[in-house]
């Protein structure tokens, strides 16, 4: 699901969710997938929709503000660019843990240094990712994160 136009679409999205045979089974953990590259989101959700995510896309740090504060879909995880078109510093992942502290988030970023990685985990990520990852990686990461804030 994307949030850059409306958060209808959001809304009719989990409505689809929640009526689905899955829901009754068991929480579906919703990642907010923030990065300005269309390719690498859409090869993001992909990836995670087949793991068993739901999955929230922003383009932009105003997109992705706005998707986790609206509480249309609550957000249980978010992987989030460093450097987006409205944004290219930490202090989207400072108010986004401002305004859910327990909430991972996972920084991702091909721009990775030792005091980066040092900085990001003082305001609250839960790590950082250097760009090129596999795929595969990040499905486990997320559920490594969960279980660590479910904790």
């Amino acid at each position: 699901m994307r949030l850059e136009s409306s958060q209808a679409d959001a809304l009719t999205t989990l409505e689809h969710a929640e009526n689905s045979p899955a829901s009754a089974k068991k929480h579906t953990p919703t990642i907010l997938i923030v990065d300005g590259e269309a390719l690498l989101r859409w090869s993001l959700a992909e990836t995670l929709r087949d793991a068993g995510f739901q999955i929230v896309e922003a383009g932009d740090g105003a997109t992705a503000i706005r998707a986790f504060s609206s509480g249309v879909v609550p957000t249980d995880a978010v992987l989030l660019d460093l450097h987006l078109p409205d944004s290219g510093d930490l202090r989207l992942l400072t108010a986004l843990r401002a305004q859910s502290p327990t909430t991972p988030v996972i920084l991702m970023t091909a721009y990775g240094s030792p005091e980066l990685q040092q900085e990001a985990c003082g305001r609250g990520a839960f790590m950082v990712l250097d760009k090129p990852f596999e795929m595969s990686a990040v499905s486990p990461i997320l559920e490594h994160a969960l279980h660590a804030a479910a904790s």
